[in-house]
């Protein structure tokens, strides 16, 4: 089983469009679509929101997607009258990149949290570094105990990733919405804080921002426990050239 998804927008089309384009990236999570009232008109409603979390209950989990904030309040409400059989996880995310990453996410098996952190990773905010005593052995201690470390007005030096490596981008159309959205599916999915060329490897919107054409090189850092799978992942990504020309 995989996590599975709720899509509410005040539109059916927005709804329905959505769904289908991430079920181009993402074609064995189910994706149930909340998209407007129940006569058909612009809004929410929360029988249709309810329904969605109940057809879509019984995975591991299920994430729920929105648009403008009263649509947010409407799937609260609907959240509260589910069975808790599953976790339900409202994600604050854009609709349509936010859908994108954590369907793929979904798809890579990646838990409930890691595909609502994959979800709100499209917001473009940047990678949260490990502090560089996470890493670093502590200053040597001289005599009297005093500690002959980076002084206190000083900048401690930079973390060195636990693992890294380069990667040229082969395929014809270099990193476009479906390369990216595997990398920072994958990556949300994994144990480790991975940057691609300075930027959050977890975010979609992040890693289009790149402008990373065919023949770029993509430098990955990765920290954690999860690092070197973090690196291979992308490293195989990259050199199959995302399944692309």
């Amino acid at each position: 089983m995989t996590v599975r998804i709720v899509v509410v927008s005040h539109s059916d089309k927005i709804a329905d469009g959505a769904v289908e384009l991430a079920a181009q990236m993402a074609p064995d999570v189910m994706m149930v679509p909340a998209g407007g009232t129940s006569d058909g008109r612009i809004g929410t409603s929360m029988e249709k929101v309810m329904a969605a979390l109940e057809t879509a209950a019984g995975g591991d989990g299920v994430v729920v997607l929105t648009d403008l904030g009263s649509a947010v309040m409407t799937a609260e409400s609907a959240m509260e009258f589910s069975d808790g059989s599953t976790p339900v996880l409202l994600a604050d995310a854009p609709i349509v990149e936010g859908l994108v990453a954590a369907a793929v996410a979904a798809q890579g098996g990646a838990s409930v949290h890691a595909v609502r952190r994959a979800a709100e990773a499209t917001h473009g905010y940047p990678a949260s570094r490990p502090k560089a005593e996470d890493h670093q052995p502590a200053g040597v201690q001289g005599g009297g105990g005093a500690d002959y470390g980076p002084a206190a007005d000083e900048p401690a030096p930079p973390a060195t990733p636990d693992a890294s490596g380069d990667f040229k981008l082969v395929n014809l159309a270099g990193m476009h919405a479906r390369p990216a959205a595997k990398i920072a599916g994958g990556l949300s999915a994994l144990d480790a804080e991975v940057t691609v060329n300075g930027v959050d490897g977890a975010s979609m919107t992040g890693l289009m921002t790149l402008g990373a054409g065919q023949g770029s090189v993509l430098h990955v850092e990765a920290y954690g426990p999860d690092a070197e799978r973090a690196v291979a992942y992308v490293a195989g990504l990259v050199n199959d050239g995302f399944g692309e020309p």
